[in-house]
């Protein structure tokens, strides 16, 4: 992996990257709190292939995944991506963890899962396997059946009257000491974390891909009021994907 930006020398050479200087190029600040999001873009911008976002990923997107995840105390997304993309259980080895313990750092990262409907199943790995008790958003109108279903494995945080309320649901969050929340979608949250304006970071992965039509972008949903600035923290190249980190301008 090359460093495009930033260079201690704006004439220098691309710098190679190893582990330590990749995992140091992502840590978030440690003096207050944020909200990162992470996601993988096709050059034309699909967010998936065939129904999923891991037809676009390579290795060096997927070393980044994971260091992102080793730095974030929740892990944050959306009800339908998490059934969308199949996920199991939080987990990291032996060694990921030994380095998040000796950083002061829980072994292992909060589920924080968002869902307006609560169609989840309690019985999947997500919840019954998962190493830490997940945390589910959602709204007072939510099906209370359901509520009480997934309170038997999961924290279920009402936030909101008849939708989500995301600013509520992150200061519930950071209340319980996870102040470094990574959300890995999909693009309805990210539209609504953007709409709400709380998104800090996003570190984006451009596959060198053309998917051409059908695919939708990595956000959707409300229009913010106002666009964000951003500013480009970190580029880096790798196998023709470029790996990007954008924070608040």
């Amino acid at each position: 992996m090359r460093r495009l930006v930033p260079l201690d020398d704006a004439d220098s050479a691309a710098e190679d990257l190893d582990d330590n200087a990749l995992r140091e190029a992502y840590a978030p600040p440690r003096d207050a709190p944020s909200l990162r999001l992470n996601f993988v873009s096709s050059l034309d911008g699909a967010v998936e292939v065939d129904g999923r976002s891991r037809g676009l990923s390579g290795e060096a997107d997927q070393s980044v995944f994971a260091i992102l995840r080793d730095h974030a105390d929740a892990i944050m997304v959306g009800a339908g991506t998490l059934r969308q993309e199949e996920y199991g259980a939080v987990r990291l080895t032996a060694q990921r963890r030994d380095w998040r313990r000796a950083r002061g750092l829980a072994e292992v990262p909060t589920l924080v899962i968002v869902s307006a409907a609560l169609d989840l199943d309690p019985d999947s790995a997500a919840f019954t396997e998962a190493p830490v008790r997940p945390v589910v958003l959602t709204h007072d109108a939510s099906p209370t059946d359901r509520r009480e279903r997934l309170a038997a494995v999961a924290d279920v945080v009402v936030c909101g009257e008849s939708v989500v309320d995301l600013a509520v649901g992150l200061d519930e969050v950071r209340g319980r000491g996870l102040a470094h929340v990574l959300c890995e979608g999909g693009p309805h949250l990210f539209g609504a974390l953007l709409a709400a304006d709380l998104v800090d970071e996003l570190c984006l992965t451009l596959s060198p891909l053309l998917a051409g039509p059908g695919a939708g972008r990595i956000v959707a949903g409300p229009t913010a009021s106002d666009p964000t600035p951003m500013r480009p923290a970190l580029i880096i190249e790798a196998d023709g994907s470029l790996l990007t980190r954008y924070v608040r301008a």
